[in-house]
């Protein structure tokens, strides 16, 4: 696996030929609905571990080596049959750059709503451990109301995909604090919820239960512990398994409602996964920034491999960006975009992307046809694959998707070539 970031004057074909690949592979590959249209600073995932390349006058495969930083045995080990003392100029030589480790076993989570298409299921399920439907919600009385779950549960078992029951506290257009705490406070509505998330679980053939209840009442922190305790024993007793969506904290005693009831090491004793959501740094409503950062997201790992088994954990990735008009006023709002659709935006309008290093996100900024400015963060082969090496380097489960409606071809091959995806 090859990621190359597209030149001026590079073509779809001139690239195959540099790599030995067809076009149409490449197009395929990276998702590219018209592969006549290239923008600098683009990244094109390229599935070879070689590239093409034509001896020039002068040069030697000593030259090369140090050219493309390859050790010499290694371009000799890839071209047994040129005499390293006697190249000529046209001779064509594989330069081996990329060679992967050995795939690490990683668990890969998808959320997705209901409405996902047929397609977009299709493109991922094989590249998925578990597939969570988005979501259960709760009602002040302590009911669950179900999604329109029954084609998600049945493709994902056809897949050998395990289907995770999502519990949320969304109520009245967003996460409600107060509805959560209601049946929290109440023994007998507390009990209720948890024998309606039993009863579902079990008779819709779930393989466990992702709990995401947010922005809860740090007042509600221990009880909240306590519910999930319980509801991990109960589960357990059946063969079924508990995971928690926790929000991205960078140390124990973090404040804000988002963060305060979240308690990692407790709730990391009690789950068997928990998925970190980092993402939304940049967001709907702030200013221009990458969605997920890599070096924030480190941050939050860097504390959470403290508190959490690291066996146990699951780093969110995202899948989309944002497109801010700017100048950026405070309380407007950004446009979500799919990562796909993001790109096709930068050869609309013929924009340069660009990369940030801290970050590892790319970005780009167009003028729309109102003459108005605009910036676009996103993700790309290269942040993709640069916020996946996390898994391995924290020694951590796997990721989590948000969501996987979209298809981002790129994205799921790159977790391929990286990891031995579990399938239960």
């Amino acid at each position: 696996m090859i990621i190359y970031t597209v030149e001026s004057g590079d073509s779809i074909n001139s690239i195959a030929r540099k790599f030995g690949i067809p076009p149409l592979r490449i197009a395929a590959d990276n998702g590219l609905r018209d592969p006549s249209k290239l923008t600098v600073g683009q990244s094109l995932l390229i599935m070879a571990d070689s590239i093409r390349y034509v001896i020039r006058e002068g040069q030697t495969l000593f030259s090369i080596s140090q050219e493309y930083g390859v050790p010499l045995e290694e371009m000799l080990a890839a071209n047994p049959e040129l005499n390293p003392l006697n190249i000529r100029v046209g001779q064509i030589v594989k330069i081996p750059v990329g060679e992967q480790p050995e795939r690490y076993s990683a668990v890969v989570n998808g959320y997705a709503y209901p409405s996902i298409t047929p397609n977009a299921l299709n493109c991922v399920l094989p590249f998925l451990t578990f597939l969570s439907p988005f979501s259960y919600t709760l009602t002040p009385e302590g009911d669950l109301v179900a999604p329109q779950d029954e084609e998600l549960l049945y493709r994902s078992l056809r897949s050998a995909v395990m289907p995770l029951m999502v519990v949320t506290n969304l109520y009245d257009g967003g996460f409600n604090t107060e509805t959560l705490s209601a049946v929290l406070n109440d023994a007998e509505l507390r009990t209720k919820l948890l024998e309606g998330i039993l009863r579902e679980v079990r008779n819709k053939n779930y393989y466990g239960v992702n709990m995401d209840m947010e922005y809860i009442s740090p007042a509600d922190r221990e009880i909240y512990n306590e519910f999930l305790s319980s509801l991990a024993d109960r589960l357990h007793e059946s063969g079924y398994i508990l995971t928690v969506a926790l929000a991205p904290k960078i140390s124990a005693d973090q404040q804000g409602l988002l963060y305060e009831a979240h308690d990692y090491e407790a709730q990391g004793a009690i789950a068997d996964y928990v998925i970190i959501m980092t993402y939304e740094w940049g967001y709907t409503y702030g200013p221009p920034l990458a969605v997920s950062p890599k070096n924030e997201i480190r941050r939050v790992l860097d504390y959470a491999v403290t508190a959490i088994p690291p066996e146990k954990l699951l780093m969110s990735m995202p899948n989309y960006g944002y497109d801010w008009t700017l100048p950026y006023t405070r309380g407007t709002a950004a446009r979500s975009v799919g990562l796909t659709e993001a790109l096709e935006l930068a050869l609309q309008y013929g924009a340069e992307i660009f990369f940030d290093e801290v970050s590892q996100t790319p970005y780009f900024n167009y003028t729309s046809a109102d003459g108005m400015s605009h910036v676009v963060w996103f993700d790309d082969p290269r942040s993709v694959d640069s916020k996946l090496q996390l898994v391995r380097e924290y020694g951590i489960a796997g990721v989590s998707w948000w969501t996987v409606n979209r298809c981002y071809v790129p994205a799921w091959l790159i977790m391929q070539e990286l990891f031995d995806i579990s399938k239960i």
